[in-house]
């Protein structure tokens, strides 16, 4: 299982990069190798407010529908737009290509919310995979 040291994790599968005040978001290496193939991902629209814990949008695979939640809260400042053509991004690249959202961080603290590397990798390993 890919897991980059310098992310943050949820419990949700989801993971969160900061750079400066921007923190851009997408699933976990784990996530899409469950969902099977992502045939579509549905993202918010630029402008909304979205809270930690929130659901933004959906992603849809052969298997199944899923819920995709915010790691933090703020505004979403930017989407990639290329998963509206090629949502299979988040298979092949889910740390680099695949990623769905920039939020622009309203409250630092939330980050601390977060799960590290090791302890996200606890969590997954805690779930029989």
């Amino acid at each position: 299982m890919d897991l980059p040291e310098d992310l943050k994790y949820t419990r949700e599968h989801e993971w969160a990069r900061r750079e400066g005040n921007r923190i851009t978001v997408g699933i976990t290496d784990y996530a899409q190798k469950e969902l099977g193939d992502v045939v579509y991902v549905d993202l918010p629209p630029l402008g909304r407010t979205v809270s930690q814990g929130e659901s933004f949008g959906v992603v849809e695979s052969v298997k199944t529908v899923s819920d995709l939640y915010a790691p933090v809260g703020g505004k979403v400042v930017a989407g990639n737009e290329e998963l509206v053509q090629k949502p299979e991004l988040v298979n092949s690249s889910p740390y680099g290509e695949g990623w769905m959202i920039v939020i622009e961080l309203s409250q630092a603290e939330e980050l601390d919310n977060l799960l590290d590397a090791r302890a996200y990798r606890a969590l997954v390993e805690g779930q029989g995979s």
